[in-house]
């Protein structure tokens, strides 16, 4: 029996508020996997599993037109939840905090959808529900595993609480920055915090190299360009009379490209060196790549912004700046498969949809579900009524 458009949004609703209460951290998704898979077959949707947690279902495989991709990520985050929801996280520091539930959640009724109306499908769809985005480089283990053979366009997409409800952005180009982390050790000598001057002071350097880094982007990037340095961390735990030998310096970078990238993990390194040397320390630098920029494919992001004109209406575009300085392991499908993401607005003026990603008051505003699935049933292709 086939389930109406408006049955299998609530399931959908439903089904978000289960994972919400039940998330896993990433690549521990096993329940998770478990759980899409079992309404998969409630469904009568087929699927293969890919990476362990990761799951792709690939519908009308032997129609003629276009193969195109849908994305959903599934992992949680190592959040501690503060809200009040009746589905609150049942799990001590675990978190839906950035709506991959709700992401989870769409793009399985999604999968429900297309899945009674396959037959109408002009070429295959491949519904993608992958693992581990947060720093996990799940896109990159799907990719390797071949669990997007054949697919010749990706779509995707994130809710972004900065943005009206109603509104979307998909530029051409950079969606969003790439991103790195640093990790500085400071080492000098300990001594009695009454005589400094026989110490070689790691926190002083440290305060002194933090500073120093903030003009990274201020002299160093040019003004046209985006870009974020932040410190994050500073550790240099001592007794209150003791100057420790030892200081840690950690934190990240956001940049919308890899050259970018690359001039400021340089000037990274340099900075910290020579002001530790300055205040007679050593300073040790590593510098760890994350995430590339997420760049949109121009013909692909033009399709996309149709679909979303078309569901959300003519004035859907968000006058946000782009690109969003967060990062998206996306990132690895449009190196490989032309594609679009779009960010697409969650903050309806209730408070709880006001709240950034990965904060603890965070909760994905259910209400995106159902026009994310009719933009994804028209990437699709799908002629249908909504009934």
């Amino acid at each position: 029996m086939k389930l109406k458009w408006i049955e299998i949004i609530e399931f959908a609703k439903e089904f978000r508020k289960e994972l919400h209460k039940n998330p896993e951290l990433t690549w521990e998704e096993v329940d998770t996997a478990k759980a899409i898979r079992a309404a998969l077959k409630a469904h009568y949707t087929p699927y293969k599993e890919f990476a362990n947690t990761g799951t792709v279902v690939t519908l009308a495989p032997n129609a003629k037109g276009t193969h195109i991709a849908l994305r959903g990520d599934i992992d949680a985050l190592q959040i501690d939840e503060q809200t009040t929801v009746p589905y609150k996280s049942q799990k001590p520091n675990c978190m839906h905090a950035c709506g991959h539930d709700g992401h989870t959640a769409t793009l399985l009724a999604t999968a429900i959808w297309l899945k009674q109306h396959e037959e109408q499908l002009p070429g295959p769809v491949s519904l993608v529900f992958q693992p581990a985005e947060e720093g996990g480089h799940g896109a990159k283990k799907m990719l390797e595993e071949e669990a997007l053979k054949g697919v010749e366009f990706i779509y995707g997409w994130h809710n972004w609480p900065a943005i009206k409800f109603g509104q979307a952005i998909c530029p051409d180009g950079v969606v969003m920055a790439g991103n790195g982390t640093f990790h500085i050790d400071i080492n000098g000598q300990g001594g009695h915090s009454s005589q400094p001057e026989i110490s070689k002071d790691p926190v002083l350097a440290a305060s002194a190299i933090t500073m120093a880094l903030q003009q990274i982007v201020s002299r160093r990037i040019a003004p046209q360009k985006a870009g974020v340095v932040s410190v994050t961390s500073i550790d240099a735990r001592s007794g209150l009379t003791t100057i420790p030998s030892h200081a840690k310096i950690e934190g990240s970078i956001r940049i919308p490209d890899l050259k970018t990238r690359d001039e400021v993990a340089k000037s990274i390194k340099e900075i910290a060196q020579n002001t530790a040397k300055a205040y007679n320390t050593e300073a040790i630098v590593e510098f760890r790549n994350r995430y590339s920029p997420t760049i949109n494919h121009e013909n692909a992001a033009s399709n996309m912004r149709k679909k979303l004109e078309e569901v959300l209406g003519k004035d859907y575009k968000s006058d946000i700046a782009t690109p969003i300085m967060a990062s998206e392991d996306f990132s690895y499908y449009l190196q490989e498969i032309p594609g679009a993401f779009a960010l697409i607005g969650s903050n309806d003026g209730q408070e709880k949809h006001t709240k950034p990603c990965h904060n603890a008051y965070y909760d994905f505003n259910d209400e995106l579900i159902e026009p994310v699935c009719k933009v994804f049933t028209k990437l699709a292709n799908l002629e249908c009524e909504f009934i």
